[in-house]
């Protein structure tokens, strides 16, 4: 991905142009600051700083685009677009941290058995602005959900086709960082192809 144009400032919401009747603001993704992770540290605090910058790194694609665009599939024949995405890590937060880490017994909030790419493809009703504020409330609760765990804590998969195999916590945030590093590539991508914005 070229670095040559650095990622712009999020454009500001639009408003009409005056003497207009009624001023209409556009929604916009909201502008995301990101923390670099410190080059030393703990074991523990340098993977959650790691995947902390990639949840942020996300956002930070998305920011400053309408829903509209946020539901693009940008790069075709693919279908996948940035708030598809985003949708599909809030999934993915919940199925890692939260339902095995955190042994907790939840519904995924898009897919279900019926429709499992949901996720990703039923966007013609999705909220962005909902979708993105459901994103960051995932992330707290995985948090939350891994507070006082240790890395070599071990769970038994749930599921999927990792059905009955056991992992300890530290392959969690390993995975997780495969997973985010992953998809933000293909963020890159579909946000260049958006509007040309570009960064890393």
């Amino acid at each position: 991905m070229s670095a040559g144009r650095a990622g712009r400032p999020p454009s500001t919401p639009r408003t009409a142009g005056r003497g207009s009747v009624a001023a209409v603001t556009t929604w916009t993704a909201p502008a995301v600051k990101r923390t670099e992770p410190p080059q030393q540290d703990e074991e523990r605090d340098a993977l959650e700083a790691w995947v902390d910058y990639h949840r942020d790194t996300l956002l930070w694609k998305c920011a400053g685009l309408t829903a509209e665009q946020l539901k693009r599939r940008a790069v075709p024949p693919s279908t996948l677009s940035l708030l598809g995405l985003v949708r599909h890590m809030t999934e993915v937060e919940r199925w890692w941290f939260r339902m095995h880490a955190g042994g907790e017994d939840l519904d995924f909030p898009y897919s279900n058995d019926e429709y499992p790419n949901a996720d990703f493809d039923d966007l013609d009703d999705a909220d962005a602005a909902a979708d993105l504020e459901a994103f960051r409330t995932e992330v707290e609760a995985s948090r939350a959900a891994t507070r006082g765990r240790a890395l070599d804590d071990v769970v038994q998969s749930r599921g999927h086709r990792r059905e009955g195999n056991m992992f300890d916590l530290r392959w969690i945030y390993l995975h997780m960082l495969e997973e985010y590093a992953r998809h933000n590539g293909h963020a890159d991508l579909l946000r260049e192809s958006i509007d040309g914005v570009t960064g890393d």
